[in-house]
């Protein structure tokens, strides 16, 4: 099960049809305003910190969508249940056109484990996804204990379950998932420490208060650049070069095939029609702005293409949320 589902996803990943594109293509350069919307500033609901990884990309992509528009564009954070409350808020507020919403696979997951949760790709209308990464397992680079994979994991077996490693909390995220996989193939217990948002999971890392930390690359860039941490696993088919010092989890002898974070903007599914066009336009073109591409640039989030159209959004979500399902039945999790 652990294998048909990394490979339809990653297959899934790859090849999104004609709506996915390995390069940028710019829309048109201009989009009339549908009766002057937007009239006012834009507010765009985050379901995390702003320090983590989508706290970043709504960071960035609100700048490319501004340069683009002129229109404004509020981050209102709302971090906790690893998405849940920012999504049950968002839920909540006005289908105008005025609030959009950035999520990731998250979303996906939840609505595969309990259908009653907004399902991301009918509930809502995605206006684009706009990053698609890979995780590694990091440790402070200043680490004595253990300077590797093999020793990290020699060292953890020692602990009896003892041990420890950040990540974020909710049963049946990719995080979650991966790290099970990890534990079966490697047999070793960790006990995984809760964090929702980025800054403190990052910083519990870099003052020792965990072991290891499960993350994107490019969620943890400056502290990669300030040489505090470094990867000793990454969770992906083949080495990219950028990493090419670090082995895959395949290397390390675990057949699974990689789960990979997702992340995109949204607006409600009742939204004024003439104004969710406009959104797409803005977002898909700012998508393509120098800004963000330069922004995608620095996240190692270049690796694997990472643009999806609304069509390709809508496909890549449900196909998502049909493997998760199947996941979770095979877990044992109460899937509703």
């Amino acid at each position: 099960m652990n294998k048909l589902f990394g490979t339809t996803l990653v297959s899934m990943l790859f090849t999104a049809g004609t709506s996915y594109a390995a390069e940028c293509v710019r829309p048109e350069a201009s989009f009339d305003k549908p009766g002057g919307f937007p009239e006012r500033a834009l507010t765009m609901v985050v379901p995390y910190g702003p320090a983590g990884g989508s706290g970043q990309v709504a960071a960035a992509m609100a700048e490319a969508v501004t340069e683009l528009t002129g229109v404004a564009i509020n981050r209102d954070h709302k971090p906790g249940g690893s998405g849940t409350v920012g999504m049950t808020a968002y839920m909540a507020s006005p289908a105008d056109g005025y609030n959009v919403l950035e999520h990731i696979d998250d979303a996906s997951s939840a609505h595969a484990l309990d259908s009653s949760m907004p399902n991301p790709a009918s509930d809502l209308i995605p206006l684009v996804t706009s990053q698609v990464t890979f995780s590694q397992i990091y440790i402070r680079t200043n680490e004595t204990r253990y300077t590797d994979w093999p020793s990290f994991v020699e060292w953890v077996k020692a602990q009896d379950g003892k041990a420890t490693i950040a990540n974020v909390s909710k049963e049946g995220s990719m995080e979650r998932v991966t790290m099970r996989f990890i534990t079966e193939a490697t047999g070793m217990t960790i006990q995984q420490i809760s964090f929702d948002k980025g800054a403190p999971r990052y910083g519990a890392l870099l003052g020792g208060q965990v072991d290891a930390l499960f993350e994107q690359p490019g969620d943890v860039r400056n502290f990669l650049d300030a040489g505090q941490f470094k990867p000793i696993l990454t969770i992906f088919d083949e080495r990219p070069d950028v990493f090419a010092e670090t082995p895959t989890h395949r290397e390390m002898g675990m057949d699974f095939d990689p789960l990979l974070r997702f992340r995109g903007f949204f607006v409600h599914a009742d939204a004024p029609a003439d104004r969710v066009e406009w959104l797409k336009w803005a977002f898909q073109r700012g998508y393509c702005e120098d800004s963000y591409q330069a922004f995608n640039e620095s996240k190692f989030m270049t690796v694997i293409d990472s643009y999806r159209d609304t069509e390709g959004s809508q496909e890549l979500i449900t196909q998502t949320i049909g493997q998760y399902r199947d996941v979770y039945k095979a877990m044992g999790l109460d899937v509703k």
